[in-house]
């Protein structure tokens, strides 16, 4: 095993998946560590640094989105919800407490490894110097082709893989109004329009000095949503 491979946690009450995503991946060249709840799954990060975490959401006792709102308070370990719930509101909430992405059961092993893949691939510090120049938001910095918001003192404010896929979309179409139904099918956002919302909401926590009165991402009655950067 490569030791500079990524280290999945896979936390999943049922034995037989658990099992079988651990020798899937192992095989893709991934180092994997299981967990069984919640609670073990906590033990594995209080003790090893974990690339991306792929969690069941229904599990005995602590479940999958309160965890991940829970870790979200001094971790940012990318994290990767498997729900059997298919309403766009299960999904929505896993996003608001902050998972990366998430995947309906049943599914199939290689869309998995795709985003897991994509997820890592965000997560990646780039050391190359971005030939796009970053966007002023104030005292925030967006680098376009790194995906990566900085505050006024150069420091990294942590996005989503949705967050920053949004973010990125929004930029490049800077001073453009794009509807929902295009954000919707752009991001490829499984909750529909209403996932956009919840997104753009999170987004402007991070971008505006009053989200309620927001200056930089702002809705277009009727239309949509705009990004106006300064300058």
């Amino acid at each position: 095993m490569d030791e500079d491979a990524p280290h999945i946690l896979v936390v999943d009450d049922d034995t037989r998946l658990r099992d079988l995503l651990k020798r899937y991946l192992t095989e893709r060249g991934f180092l994997v560590t299981t967990a069984v709840d919640a609670e073990d799954a906590r033990r594995r990060l209080g003790v090893l640094a974990f690339d991306l975490m792929v969690l069941d959401v229904m599990m005995p006792g602590e479940n999958g989105i309160d965890l991940v709102a829970s870790l979200r308070r001094d971790s940012d370990v990318p994290v990767l919800l498997l729900t059997a719930m298919s309403e766009p509101e299960d999904r929505i909430a896993g996003l608001e407490a902050g998972a990366d992405d998430y995947l309906s059961k049943p599914f199939e092993p290689r869309e998995l490894l795709l985003r897991i893949r994509s997820i890592l691939r965000r997560a990646a510090p780039r050391d190359a110097a971005a030939a796009t120049p970053p966007i002023a938001l104030g005292g925030c910095r967006f680098d376009i082709e790194r995906e990566e918001l900085l505050d006024r003192d150069g420091r990294p404010i942590r996005l989503t893989s949705f967050e920053s896929m949004l973010l990125r979309i929004l930029a490049e179409h800077a001073g453009s109004v794009l509807s929902r139904e295009d954000l919707t099918r752009l991001t490829g956002a499984g909750g529909g329009e209403r996932s956009v919302d919840v997104q753009v909401t999170r987004l402007r926590r991070k971008i505006e000095p009053d989200p309620r009165v927001p200056r930089y991402l702002q809705t277009v009655r009727g239309q949509g949503y705009v990004l106006r950067p300064d300058g």
